[in-house]
Formats: C-alpha cells, sequence, structure tokens
C-alpha cells in the first residue's frame, strides 16, 4: 500500500482530482464521491502498471497545508 496526496476542485459543473506526485493522473466526475471513487481507481491502475514494469513508485514531495491570513479593517 502506498499513500498518495490527492487534491479535489470544485468546479462550476463538476468536481476535478489529481496528484502532485503522480502527474498525468487526473479525474473528473459528477460529485465529490464520484472523483474520489474515479481517482482512486485511476492511481491503483497507474501506480499498479508502473510496479509490473519495474518502475520506481513516486515518493511524495508534496504536503498540503491550510494559513490562515488576517486582514486588515
Amino acid at each position: 500500500m502506498t499513500r498518495v496526496l490527492v487534491i479535489i476542485e470544485k468546479g462550476e459543473n463538476s468536481y476535478g482530482a489529481y496528484s502532485p506526485d503522480v502527474p498525468g493522473c487526473v479525474a473528473v466526475g459528477d460529485t465529490r464521491e464520484e472523483v474520489e471513487q474515479l481517482m482512486k481507481e485511476a492511481l491503483q491502475e497507474h501506480l499498479q502498471m508502473m510496479h509490473e514494469e519495474n518502475l520506481p513508485l513516486p515518493q511524495s514531495q508534496t504536503e498540503a497545508e491550510y494559513m490562515d491570513i488576517p486582514l486588515s479593517a
């Protein structure tokens, strides 16, 4: 098992997902639940293919953090 950071973005009509550490692996869905499932499947297929071809699996280089930014009145 490997742990992968996934970014989910809400658009006007759909949701998109990608992993900064796995370039080219993306998903789009009508709901958050759908895009999460599609992204999980895409990552499983992508990483399994890399494993079968003896390619090194991507190591996480990305972190995500929310920051509180004070604004003056």
